[in-house]
């Protein structure tokens, strides 16, 4: 657990290990939600660069996917078909 100080700006900084944490770095945003019992959510914004999707199809211990097996997930991810069977 971290604690943070509050500038007198109302402002907090996120330590270096916190941001390597969301996977950010200078120049990203980060998205925060203020929950129902006085907590906040941290996470990583989602960018919309192709950047954001490496490794995500990686399942360690997997199997690799080939480039077919990829292009077929993105094309059924982009036209909404992300899960169905044929």
């Amino acid at each position: 657990m971290s604690t943070l100080t509050v500038t007198a700006k109302g402002q907090v900084t996120l330590r270096k290990d916190l941001l390597e944490h969301l996977g950010v770095g200078p120049g990203q945003q980060i998205t925060v939600d203020k929950l129902p019992d006085g907590r906040i959510e941290v996470r990583a914004a989602a960018t919309g660069e192709i950047s954001a999707l490496f490794g995500m199809l990686k399942k360690k211990g997997g199997p690799s996917l080939s480039i077919d097996q990829m292009n077929e997930i993105a094309r059924q991810g982009w036209s909404g078909k992300a899960g169905k069977k044929k």
